[in-house]
């Protein structure tokens, strides 16, 4: 799911400072990046439900650099300004707090 999207093809482990040479042997990348596409994909395919396309705002899957799973949301500003709209309607009420 999370690598269906336009970019698709530069999707994938992303590991977040990996680009200054933050990688650490030894450690599990891979684990904490497997906790957090499930964690993407399900969140990918509520925003689906909730009428949102994937290539405007879809979450994605990553790891801090001690290997702990992340979840970045990236999106549109228009598709991030109605999810917040989402988000707030659900808070003050129309739907319960998470």
């Amino acid at each position: 799911m999370t690598g269906s999207g336009e970019d698709w093809i530069r999707e994938g482990l992303d590991v977040a400072g990996a680009e200054f040479g933050l990688w650490v042997r030894g450690v599990d990348y891979m684990a904490g990046w497997r906790e957090a596409r499930e964690a993407a994909d399900r969140l990918n395919r509520a925003l689906l439900g909730a009428g949102f396309e994937l290539s405007e705002l879809r979450a994605v899957a990553s790891t801090d650099e001690d290997g702990g799973g992340l979840v970045r949301l990236a999106g549109w500003p228009d598709a991030v300004e109605r999810f917040a709209g989402l988000l707030e309607r659900l808070a003050d009420g129309e739907g319960g707090a998470a």
